[in-house]
């Protein structure tokens, strides 16, 4: 049960430094806590994302005609760069335009 665990969180660290999470391991605690909170941000934020990737729509559709996650994360800074957006759809919206992509 104990080496199921390790994999488990193995996979997700890996995941968070790989992937442009930019995850590293000097997140440890430090002075007044600072770094913590940050790792927990960064947790955070990934768990937002994987509840997403699973139950979103037009996020699959997205990253299935874009091909990379890295082009999909570039495209979503870009876009709230640029445009003012009140939610996460609109910005869903804004990418299938750029990229001609049809949402139903």
């Amino acid at each position: 049960m104990g080496r199921s665990r390790w994999k488990f969180e193995n996979e997700t660290f890996n995941t968070l430094k790989n992937q442009d999470y930019n995850f590293e391991h000097n997140f440890g605690h430090g002075k007044e806590q600072l770094c913590t909170v940050f790792a927990f941000l960064m947790m955070l934020a990934f768990y937002v994302d994987q509840i997403q990737q699973s139950s979103c729509q037009y996020f699959k559709k997205i990253l299935q005609e874009l091909k990379t996650r890295l082009k999909f994360w570039e495209s979503i800074r870009a876009v709230f760069k640029i445009i003012p957006c009140k939610n996460m759809m609109q910005i869903f919206f804004c990418i299938a335009d750029m990229y001609q992509i049809r949402l139903e």
